[in-house]
């Protein structure tokens, strides 16, 4: 008889287009968070989705009914994801993705805590740089992209995918085996912030202006002067470059290269690369009947997941402050509100000392005894 392997499921593809890592990069003022915000709504309507300011980010303000929070910074940020968690069951059931707007100033909100970090786990060895948080060389960066991902890939955890926005810049890159030169459409952060996430998505977008110019000569007195005048414009976004000038992406071998700034079309060109994808499985069920049995399993895996993650999570700052209630209760509730609280405490191993190492959800417990 032979023996069933322990290891090793084959993958179905998933068909819901939003239970993928989505990024689209594009110049300030290409419509990239319009074009977002309207990909979700269509979606999972203006109760699935929420687009975080971040930062300095205010690309929210044109968009008439968009839903949104401002996170001027990470404590912010950290409080929105946090609520979002805690209470994914109940008051955030159909949130479903996270708009990130933007990238660049995510990480930017994000240096400031790592400082902060530093600080407290290193009294003796403050610094007032992030090039020279935890010890230098980079490890202050890495840091960064730690917490960050750390935090997007908890919501992912509870059901909230994520969708990335960016801003775009030409850079000039040096061919490794040629030594020649070329120029490249990519972001406008660091690489290695933006390359950490990156490799993380699915699916990379770029916005990118084609334009077609009208040269006219111009003579003037003895000189003549060539001047451009833009007869034509279309803003495109490109899934795939084979020329590698754009520095797009995508995991679906084929998703179409190219479309133009649309909601519709960016829908399209992503479903229809699933549906590419999932008709290769061997004996694939219909995308409606594979739907079905994925959101059954994503409601069973999101409900545990809340309950793991209120259950261990540890905000030490929070801690702070939950600790600080509790003492104060302990000094002014009756002798049998006190007594009731202090068993309840030792009989869950509940420490008001060691609060760095206490999930935030056992003094939230802790402290309702005292209601």
């Amino acid at each position: 008889m032979t023996k069933k392997r322990k290891f090793g499921k084959k993958n179905v593809i998933k068909v819901d287009p939003l239970a993928y890592n989505i990024g689209l990069i594009a110049p300030s003022g290409f419509g990239k968070t319009t074009m977002a915000v309207e990909v979700c709504e269509k979606l999972v309507g203006e109760d699935g989705y929420l687009l975080i300011n971040c930062g300095k980010e205010d690309g929210i303000d044109a968009i008439p009914n968009a839903i949104y929070e401002d996170a001027p910074d990470w404590e912010t940020f950290e409080e929105i994801a946090d609520d979002i968690i805690e209470n994914k069951d109940t008051d955030y059931k159909d949130l479903k993705v996270i708009i990130y707007d933007t990238l660049d100033e995510l990480f930017r909100i994000a240096e400031p805590q790592v400082i902060k970090l530093n600080n407290r786990e290193n009294p003796d060895k403050k610094v007032k740089s992030i090039k020279a948080a935890y010890g230098g060389f980079m490890a202050g960066e890495d840091k960064a992209i730690e917490i960050i991902l750390d935090k997007v890939w908890a919501l992912k955890n509870v059901g909230v995918q994520m969708f990335i926005l960016g801003h775009t810049k030409t850079r000039t890159q040096t061919d490794p085996m040629t030594g020649t030169e070329y120029d490249i459409l990519t972001n406008n952060m660091s690489n290695r912030y933006f390359n950490a996430i990156k490799t993380k998505l699915h699916i990379l977008g770029v916005g990118s202006f084609d334009r077609s110019i009208e040269k006219t000569t111009v003579k003037k007195m003895m000189n003549v002067e060539t001047k451009g005048k833009i007869v034509d414009e279309r803003r495109l976004i490109t899934f795939r470059d084979n020329n590698y000038n754009i520095d797009s992406k995508s995991r679906f071998a084929d998703i179409i290269e190219q479309i133009p700034l649309d909601a519709d079309e960016f829908i399209e060109a992503i479903n229809n690369a699933i549906k590419l994808a999932h008709d290769k499985q061997s004996g694939a069920k219909s995308i409606e009947e594979t739907k079905v049995e994925q959101d059954k399993e994503l409601e069973e895996k999101v409900t545990e997941a809340v309950k793991e993650a209120n259950e261990n999570t540890i905000n030490e700052e929070e801690n702070e402050g939950l600790v600080k209630q509790i003492l104060e209760k302990l000094n002014s509730s009756p002798k049998d509100v006190k007594q009731k609280a202090i068993e309840y405490a030792k009989d869950n191993g509940i420490s008001l000392k060691e609060h760095t190492e206490t999930p935030t959800y056992q003094y939230k417990q802790l402290l309702s005894q005292f209601d």
